[in-house]
């Protein structure tokens, strides 16, 4: 369990001071997850929101070694990083122990950055990359990506006349990840801090690539109040529309299970205004909850599976 009276000890890795939306999930999420270790911590960070926002020229929020990439090569460039302080440390020049982390929205990292997170995963580079995944390419303008969940209207595939929003379900980059077969693959969220903190507290500990994709609500592009982040990530959570879960060496382990308290997922959709066109679709609606009941059903029994 985390212990928040530490935590509040902790100097804040990023300044408040940055230029992300209030309620922005993605400035949550890079907190909380620098949060996981005390020790020095260099990041990578994909062009998206986080990086547009924090280092606007010639300021920057960051209080830790900061290195500005291109879309696709996050996961390519920390993995150099990690491959120089290795030689580095040992040849003796470098001591201290120094941890790793990439941050990618799911535009950068489902998407333009896989190639390059697959190759690095691949490897085996010591590493943590964390996809604050808010559902669309949010940073250029709200284009749908294969991270966007059906029914959502987008820019790039809107509500209109021939299509109501985005007619597929989105991509599991998840299981994509643990079919790598690297040490430790998870799922967070911003609502539940301690889950999350816990597994990047264990995710920086544990040598090899790590992957961990933790929801981002996005104010703007979900159509949400600024101060409802949280509880709108909460419900996603309650409603199994984002499960809570981690693979450890390929061993499923859910960290949140609401049981007999397990939501529709309706409670979920109809405080964004990306789904707005179809809360009163029971097609629509029908279709989204089966599909989150069978993927909840399959994620307990590959929990129970004893590979």
């Amino acid at each position: 369990m985390v212990n928040l009276k530490e935590l509040a000890k902790q100097e804040s890795k990023i300044s408040s001071g940055h230029r992300m939306c209030p309620g922005c999930g993605a400035a949550i999420n890079a907190r909380m997850f620098m949060m996981g270790t005390k020790h020095p911590v260099v990041v990578a960070n994909a062009t998206g929101c986080i990086e547009v926002s924090t280092t606007v020229y010639p300021y920057t929020s960051w209080k830790v070694p900061w290195i500005h990439n291109a879309f696709e090569n996050a996961a390519a460039t920390i993995s150099g990083v990690v491959s120089a302080y290795d030689v580095l440390k040992r040849k003796g020049k470098i001591k201290k122990e120094i941890k790793f982390i990439a941050f990618g929205g799911d535009g950068g990292t489902y998407d333009i950055g896989l190639q390059s997170l697959s190759g690095a995963a691949e490897r085996g580079h010591n590493f943590l990359y964390v996809c604050y995944n808010n559902e669309a390419y949010m940073n250029t303008g709200m284009q749908r990506s294969s991270a966007t969940p059906y029914g959502a209207s987008t820019k790039t595939d809107p509500l209109g006349n021939k299509r109501q929003g985005k007619q597929e379900f989105s991509k599991d980059l998840t299981k994509i990840m643990v079919a790598h077969n690297i040490p430790y693959v998870a799922q967070t969220s911003i609502s539940h801090y301690n889950d999350l903190i816990e597994k990047a507290t264990k995710a920086f500990e544990i040598k090899g690539p790590k992957f961990i994709n933790s929801l981002s609500p996005c104010t703007a592009g979900w159509g949400i109040k600024e101060n409802d982040s949280l509880k709108v990530a909460r419900l996603a959570v309650e409603t199994c529309f984002w499960p809570l879960y981690e693979v450890e060496n390929g061993k499923y382990k859910i960290s949140y299970d609401p049981g007999d308290k397990k939501k529709p997922v309706k409670e979920f959709l109809k405080v964004q205004k990306r789904f707005s066109h179809i809360i009163n679709d029971k097609k629509a609606i029908k279709k989204i909850q089966e599909n989150i009941d069978k993927n909840w059903q399959d994620l307990k029994k590959l929990e129970k599976c004893d590979f």
